[in-house]
């Protein structure tokens, strides 16, 4: 029989945690996970602003496809509880290295934004990106349904219908002959660029892409669904969907006040953390995994490279509580180890002298 035990949720906070996560998301809850079954004490702050809120579905996650990006929170949120690690939701407005006198050991204030503290060995920082979108033409109402950026999470939803591609970008071309892939009707709206030229204009005549030039100037939606663009002329140009290429951009203030620089992303489409294949940035005991150090993951690559970095950052705990171990073990006369043995010797009478009676 399967016994099921129950989770007391508290937001009361301990003094310290081995690990603080920041960013409840798939990454860090993901990197939550692996830690707390690593007999961790995890603490995730949780900001409550996930990316993906405005989806209706996550896809392209194997055993999960389709899942709405609120419940696959609040499984990965009841599977880390049952661990033994804490969910609280909250803000983080400061991260403070504590002085040390042992150059081999790090630890950290970490500040909420209500005045609340705790005390951090390691930090996993998963605070994911923000999407930056064109303004004025009202995308970011249909955001995540309608106006969508990547073929690979949306392109099946929009199959076979008539897709447009809104030029933002120096990859907006490339978008274009992706969504090609899912129909055959894709129009390129050149908005503010100059037409595609050579090899471009070559490539979506090729895949029979119309190209509409002109500043695209508003969305058309009709009973809360997108049906068309319009031009600046007043032109309309009817559409099912539209994709957009958004500049991306890490959630690195709190790293950058740390003094961690985020770097632009080689494809030009945005901004990250850089770190090193195991996750670990500049900043010695803080982690990075997820969007905020790969913007162009989607949620199963996140979660991933955040289970393999919290796996990293846990090596190194223990290689520093093993270098805490042995130095006690060369100190045999420490006060710890005297009390330990005069514990073992003396028993109860080790606080005072037992007296014998004749």
């Amino acid at each position: 029989m399967v016994s099921l035990e129950v989770v007391v949720v508290t937001d009361q906070l301990n003094d310290g945690y081995d690990v603080v996560v920041v960013g409840g998301g798939a990454a860090g809850l993901s990197g939550a996970l692996q830690l707390a079954r690593a007999r961790r004490s995890v603490l995730v702050i949780d900001a409550g602003d996930p990316r993906n809120a405005p989806a209706i579905g996550v896809h392209g996650l194997l055993a999960r496809e389709g899942i709405a990006p609120a419940e696959l929170l609040e499984r990965g949120r009841a599977e880390v509880r049952g661990y033994g690690a804490q969910v609280v939701p909250g803000e983080v407005s400061a991260v403070t290295p504590e002085d040390n006198d042992n150059t081999e050991a790090t630890a950290f204030t970490v500040s909420f934004a209500d005045g609340r503290t705790v005390r951090a060995r390691r930090l996993l920082v998963a605070t994911g990106l923000a999407d930056e979108l064109p303004e004025g033409l009202g995308l970011r109402a249909r955001w995540g349904r309608d106006v969508l950026h990547c073929p690979y999470c949306h392109g099946w939803e929009v199959r076979d219908q008539a897709i447009g591609v809104l030029f933002s970008g120096p990859l907006s071309v490339h978008q274009a002959l992706l969504f090609r892939q899912w129909s055959a009707d894709v129009t390129f709206f050149t908005h503010t660029s100059p037409r595609p030229a050579g090899e471009e204009a070559e490539q979506l005549a090729a895949r029979g892409i119309r190209v509409v030039e002109g500043a695209v100037a508003s969305l058309e939606v009709v009973e809360d669904r997108l049906t068309g663009v319009r031009l600046s002329d007043g032109t309309v140009v009817s559409r099912d969907a539209l994709a957009v290429a958004p500049r991306m951009v890490a959630r690195s203030g709190l790293l950058t006040a740390l003094g961690l620089q985020p770097a632009d992303h080689p494809t030009g489409l945005g901004e990250y953390i850089p770190t090193d294949p195991t996750g670990r940035t500049d900043v010695p005991g803080i982690w990075a995994a997820g969007n905020v150090t790969d913007i162009t993951a989607q949620v199963g690559a996140a979660a991933a490279a955040a289970a393999f970095a919290a796996a990293q950052l846990n090596a190194d705990l223990v290689a520093e509580d093993t270098r805490q171990a042995v130095a006690a073990y060369r100190a045999p006369f420490s006060a710890e180890n005297e009390a330990r043995i005069c514990e073992k010797t003396m028993g109860d009478r080790r606080h005072g002298l037992t007296h014998k009676t004749t």
